[in-house]
């Protein structure tokens, strides 16, 4: 593991302790609050990402209603639609000359997804 990686892991055995200690949720398993506390000097990034997570839930969610969704299908389910959903951001916001400027992005590739499976 690189340096980095071993500080995301690090930081993210941190605040997942600490948020369960104190506030009693659960806040995505051990890599996204690395990933998110990594991130806290561009809070535009992490509000792209929680907004492609509630997507991705909303999405999943009307999805089950018509189809049987659930348990491992439901998991990868919502990894692959927040993975797609974070592409469409990366490349739309990267085309357009207007908002390209200010650099608006997802943290990660699945990080959305695992904050989306963590609102379910």
């Amino acid at each position: 593991m690189s340096e980095p990686e071993i500080l995301v892991v690090a930081i993210g055995l941190v605040v997942s302790l600490l948020f369960t200690e104190v506030l009693g949720i659960a806040p995505g398993g051990i890599i996204v609050p690395g990933y998110l506390a990594l991130h806290m000097q561009e809070p535009v990034k992490i509000l792209v990402t929680f907004l492609v997570a509630y997507l991705t839930y909303f999405i999943v969610t009307v999805l089950a209603t018509v189809t049987i969704v659930y348990g491992r299908r439901r998991t990868v389910l919502m990894i692959l639609v927040a993975f797609l959903l974070g592409t469409l951001v990366r490349i739309g916001f990267d085309q357009s000359p207007l908002i390209a400027p200010f650099e608006i992005d997802v943290i990660g590739y699945i990080v959305p997804g695992l904050i989306a499976i963590w609102l379910d």
